[in-house]
């Protein structure tokens, strides 16, 4: 295999029902030089199988078994420490990429100097079906917007594996799990220190909407998200105008998504 240009990192648990989709498209990548690591975080499931039989006998696809559940972003963080790559990638295990994404991301990466590369998203739902609605993105966007409204889908994001390891998905404490948007403080404090953060205004991910997912409970997603705003160190004042922001934008969009 060529010098592979960037690790994908998927953490899987209870994942076996979509698993295989999101493996596929992975495969599907026009640009080939990547390896995927599927993190399998202590899944009771067949998660780890179903990805195997995705991957049929590829060998840039690897599976990483963690000997106890840490959650999301510390899975996703035990792929980030496994990488060998400049750049890693993200992608959910009942998400999808468009063929394109990782080759777009890179050529336009080169292109602008990006640190941190996202792109907007198209919509399916539980079965698979396509949701006529595109959550659009900025070309580039700033750390006050981003306090406004979380447009960085994890799913979609190529980040520098250097930038991730300084501002890690971290938890403080086995309580914190599950509590608030670690991605969505990473991209925060990314932003603050000085990273570039370019988005690519087409839905190269397809992203799940489920009834059991966080972002299909709107007063979880809400709490998660003020949580953030006072684990990065925003002042009370701060946190209530940009949380007014949020709860603004956010009923414009899933108001949106309904239609």
């Amino acid at each position: 295999m060529e010098k592979t240009a960037v690790t994908i990192v998927m953490p899987a648990y209870r994942a076996e029902r979509y698993i295989g989709e999101a493996v596929a498209s992975v495969l599907a990548q026009t640009c080939p030089d990547w390896e995927l690591l599927v993190v399998v975080d202590a899944s009771p499931d067949e998660s780890a199988a179903a990805a195997e039989k995705a991957a049929a006998g590829d060998p840039r696809v690897r599976i990483l078994r963690l000997p106890a559940n840490v959650g999301v972003a510390e899975a996703r963080m035990a792929g980030v420490r496994e990488a060998k790559t400049a750049w890693v990638a993200f992608l959910d295990s009942d998400d999808a990429w468009t063929p394109e994404k990782l080759e777009r991301q890179l050529a336009f990466a080169e292109k602008t100097g990006a640190d941190l590369v996202f792109t907007g998203s198209g919509f399916m739902d539980e079965e698979g079906k396509r949701i006529d609605r595109i959550l659009h993105v900025p070309e580039k966007i700033s750390y006050r917007e981003l306090l406004k409204q979380n447009l960085i889908s994890c799913s979609s994001v190529l980040v520098k594996r250097e930038l991730m390891l300084r501002y890690p998905m971290r938890l403080t404490g086995s309580r914190a799990k599950g509590r608030m948007h670690e991605d969505f403080a990473s991209w925060l404090r990314m932003l603050r220190g000085g990273a570039k953060a370019y988005g690519i205004d087409e839905p190269m991910l397809i992203y799940r909407v489920s009834r059991g997912s966080v972002s299909g409970n709107k007063s979880k997603a809400a709490a998660m998200t003020w949580r953030v705003y006072r684990n990065i160190g925003l002042s009370l004042p701060e946190c209530v105008y940009y949380f007014c922001c949020y709860a603004v934008r956010s009923l414009k969009k899933w108001r949106g998504l309904r239609k």
